[in-house]
């Protein structure tokens, strides 16, 4: 058990979080083993069980799981599930104890989430802008990077949950907003990686190569990334389980364009792979992993991957 999680009185610090998906049930686990007292919510009724399996307290809406929260830890996909989860008519915020924290983790345009922390905090909490990197399985070893931005009372209040689930903590300002610009930053580099290696492997395949074979050789070359070998492992097994799906890449690329242009700043090779997630996703894979743009790149060019063919 970490310390430093309980309160005055020898009980447990309590944590809500709000979103059990493949990130938020890991990250709720962490929070667990750290000695929390941990609620949970989530539409899906599946996460829930899942959730109450692996110990944890669930409720049916944001507001019961805030209630006499110490801090919110919010991990739902998009702008506007921040903002229902914590402003909705059955909203976390309203229930929260003055003086909490929000770690709203997902990803966001820096301006939505400057308008989203000065709601917070004129309600009397806190908020830490916290958008994280590592996937599922850092999320549950509690392995997680944040980059995070707030205020030394935002950063004071979270630092035990934080600990509990991140193997690295950036500190990246005092203004809510800046983790978010850091984020979109290594969300322009995720995604042309994945687009970039999706092309290469289905090329490959075209070029009749062992494909399994340019995953070992590239691997151990300059061509390598971290998105190469994290993601065609899923090509080669022909696997498409959505770890992270492509509607992903499609909302953080598109916040990077708009982002871009409002700055009049050129974003060539962002804009290229967001038209390869487009697409990927107007071609029905919109759910699938997002490794699927090799297989949009296998289907527009009659090249054979590993795997059945993708049914309509």
């Amino acid at each position: 058990m970490t310390d430093g999680v309980g309160m005055g009185g020898g009980a447990p610090a309590r944590a809500a979080v709000i979103g059990l998906g493949s990130m938020g049930l890991g990250m709720a686990q962490s929070l667990l083993r750290a000695g929390f007292e941990v609620h949970g919510c989530d539409v899906v009724p599946a996460n829930l069980e899942a959730f109450a399996k692996a110990g944890g307290s669930g409720a049916a809406t944001p507001a019961a799981a805030a209630e006499g929260a110490d801090v919110v830890v919010c991990v739902v996909v998009n702008a506007a599930q921040t903002e229902a989860v914590l402003f909705g008519s059955e909203g976390a915020v309203a229930a929260m104890k003055p003086g909490a924290v929000v770690i709203s983790c997902a990803t966001m345009d820096p301006e939505v989430v400057r308008g989203l922390a000065a709601r917070v905090e004129a309600a009397g909490c806190l908020y830490l802008d916290a958008p994280m990197s590592g996937g599922a399985k850092r999320a549950a070893e509690g392995a997680l990077t944040f980059l995070a931005s707030g205020s030394q009372a935002a950063f004071t209040a979270a630092r035990p949950a934080l600990n509990a689930m991140a193997a690295k903590i950036y500190e990246l300002g005092s203004a809510p907003g800046q983790g978010a610009a850091f984020k979109m930053v290594n969300q322009l580099l995720a995604g042309v990686h994945i687009a970039a290696a999706c092309e290469a492997i289905a090329f490959a395949a075209k070029q009749g190569l062992d494909i399994a074979r340019v995953y070992e050789v590239i691997s151990a070359s300059a061509g390598t990334s971290w998105m190469f070998e994290n993601r065609i492992p899923h090509v080669l097994a022909g696997d498409y389980t959505p770890l992270s799906s492509v509607e992903i890449f499609v909302k953080d690329l598109g916040i990077v364009h708009d982002m871009a242009h409002g700055a009049k700043f050129p974003v060539p090779m962002a804009a290229a792979a967001l038209q390869m997630f487009l697409m990927t996703a107007a071609s029905g894979m919109g759910r699938d992993d997002d490794s699927s743009v090799a297989r949009l790149y296998a289907q527009v060019s009659g090249t054979k991957l590993p795997g059945p063919p993708r049914s309509s």
